[in-house]
């Protein structure tokens, strides 16, 4: 936590609004069984007369609620990579809920989903601490990384038409101004949108999960301090991206490799 800002007593997190981690407020749980009924046509189930109407046939698509898990769910991996939560410190699900507005019941399953992810561990009747990672972890990962994406990046090199990277440049250039405004948890999203675009060009979705999972553990802090690169490594990393796709187009393998190894060995 920065020096000056005052903290929750119960969460550790500043008082000033995470930005877009404000959760609408949640429905009454008899509003959302009259909306499932009105969706669902549930009213002939609970008895009452509809044998007189005309059915009305089910909508081509499903309409999706708004998913109050997944939005604390990305609300916390923020705060996690911009350093709101601290490593080794332990945070209730009670009260994350008071901070975002919602019960406990959407953060302690948004926690669970990071628990096994990795970043955070269960403390009975406490809460969760989030897990303190130090430079080997990132190392480890930051190796992994190169052997599952420098090979597809090699073959993609070989295959893929030059105007298909130059589709990929906004991308690029999204991260490189990500990269400007020094804000880590906006960086970190648009760098994983890059590599997931330029890994998709594979056409194997599970390669792209893989890799997002693991290129999202490896933007996860260290202990010792909420953030270990500062602005003018990010804008160096963000670089690295559109120099890795002048590379691609121009189907100069042994710099691609190059690039992809120097480009993890950074990260960590």
């Amino acid at each position: 936590m920065k020096q000056g800002t005052q903290g929750s007593a119960r969460t550790g997190i500043p008082d000033a609004p995470v930005r877009g981690t404000r959760v609408p407020p949640q429905q009454r749980a008899a509003d959302v069984d009259r909306n499932r009924d009105l969706a669902d046509g549930a009213g002939a189930v609970r008895g009452e007369h509809t044998h007189s109407e005309t059915p009305i046939p089910r909508p081509r698509q499903v309409l999706q609620r708004p998913s109050v898990r997944g939005q604390i769910l990305d609300a916390l991996r923020t705060a996690l990579v911009g350093g709101e939560l601290t490593p080794g410190e332990v945070y209730s699900a009670p009260a994350l809920g008071d901070r975002f507005g919602v019960s406990a019941t959407p953060v302690r399953e948004a926690m669970q989903q990071l628990a096994t992810e990795g970043a955070v561990e269960v403390v009975p009747n406490r809460g969760f601490r989030v897990v303190e990672r130090g430079a080997r972890e990132l190392a480890e990962l930051a190796e992994i990384r190169a052997l599952i994406e420098v090979p597809v990046m090699l073959r993609l090199a070989r295959t893929v038409p030059a105007a298909r990277w130059a589709d990929l440049r906004p991308l690029a250039e999204g991260t490189v101004r990500a990269a400007s405004s020094g804000c880590r948890a906006t960086y970190a999203e648009s760098d994983r949108a890059f590599h997931r675009a330029v890994l998709a060009l594979a056409g194997n979705e599970q390669l792209v999960q893989i890799a997002e999972d693991l290129h999202r553990r490896a933007q996860w802090p260290l202990v010792g301090g909420p953030a270990t690169r500062g602005r003018a490594d990010l804008v160096a990393d963000a670089a690295e991206h559109l120099a890795l796709l002048d590379a691609l187009a121009a189907g100069e393998w042994d710099v691609v490799r190059s690039l992809v190894q120097e480009h993890f060995a950074g990260a960590a």
